[in-house]
């Protein structure tokens, strides 16, 4: 077989477009199909991505068949002895039926570190809220002093500027791995997504009990101590902070585990580039904005003018009601697309 029936048959197995080989190497549609007509033949580099990304030997590719591949140096082809037909079911059954597919853009690695930006971003705006009621002028842990105010202020902007520059650059390294891997071939297996099924569900248990705690804290020191303000609300921002995080990191970890989920994704922001997007999808994606940008001005306003709020929970209503006006407008997108 030559290296275009061997590239063909490799993408057949898989049912991978050429469109999406050429995305996965960081080649042109027109650079496969060239391959595949021999009009023109990958560079080295090109090749053993391909060994990597489909299981298989350079020679195999190139000169051998990958239906039928060489054995390796060394071994000696001898005929079937009865004691070895009678092995041959459990040689079977043992041997692997095929490679597993490999992780060869990295997005693994870009998964998690992406996951714990963000959410390490959230979390510190929120905690600096927590330390902030620390300096809190009638229960501070300095006493009455000038420069509560000063240092609550102090405590936030910290927070909100350790918090941007966690989050800026996890997003524009998010993007940045959108444009240079617009198709990422699924290689998950179902292991892997019951393992990150059990660290979500530990994630929002733990993040739960860590707010009923700190509710807790603030209760009991109101009701009991007559505390209403000062270091108990500081303790239950705190973790809600912690709460958030496992909440955040846990829940984008999960997220992103779907790969199919972000082809589509990346699929339907190249459809809305170009004008060719639903009606649906652009309605939904301008109200989503909409919503969001109110959601921004409200939680920024209560951040600066209104010290020791729940800011955080304007973005949390946000999400929500951007969920719910997907749903809607899904359920009127045959209307909608008319």
């Amino acid at each position: 077989m030559t290296f275009r029936t061997n590239l063909q048959t490799l993408r057949a197995r898989r049912n991978m477009t050429q469109e999406q080989l050429a995305m996965l190497l960081g080649v042109s549609r027109q650079a496969i199909s060239k391959w595949e007509s021999e009009k023109a033949y990958p560079e080295m580099d090109k090749l053993l991505a391909i060994c990597d990304l489909f299981g298989c030997t350079l020679d195999d590719l190139v000169l051998g068949d990958v239906d039928r591949p060489a054995a390796p140096m060394g071994t000696t082809e001898t005929a079937p002895t009865i004691a070895d037909e009678s092995r041959t079911v459990v040689q079977r059954e043992d041997a692997p039926t095929a490679p597993l597919p490999k992780d060869i853009t990295g997005y693994d690695a870009h998964r998690l570190r992406f996951s714990m930006l963000i959410a390490s971003g959230v979390t510190a705006i929120i905690a600096s809220v927590g330390v902030a009621n620390l300096f809190d002028p009638e229960y501070s842990i300095i006493g009455v002093n000038p420069l509560n105010d000063f240092l609550m202020f102090v405590c936030i902007c910290v927070g909100v500027i350790i918090g941007l520059v966690l989050l800026v650059p996890g997003a524009m390294m998010h993007a940045a791995f959108r444009r240079n891997h617009p198709y990422v071939k699924d290689f998950y297996t179902e292991d892997n997504r019951r393992r990150e099924s059990r660290l979500l569900a530990c994630g929002v248990v733990a993040g739960v009990a860590a707010i009923l705690i700190g509710i807790a804290v603030v209760v009991y020191m109101d009701e009991v101590r007559e505390v209403t303000a000062g270091w108990p609300n500081a303790v239950m921002l705190l973790l809600s902070a912690a709460a958030v995080f496992g909440f955040v990191y846990c829940g984008m970890r999960y997220t992103m585990v779907n790969i199919d989920g972000y082809n589509k994704e990346i699929e339907r922001s190249r459809r809305q580039r170009s004008g060719d997007a639903p009606q649906s999808v652009k309605l939904s994606g301008a109200l989503s904005g909409i919503i969001m940008l109110v959601a921004t001005i409200v939680g920024l306003t209560l951040l600066f003018l209104v010290p020791g709020s729940l800011f955080w929970m304007s973005w949390v209503i946000g999400g929500l009601l951007c969920a719910v006006t997907g749903i809607i407008v899904g359920l009127f997108k045959d209307h909608v697309d008319k």
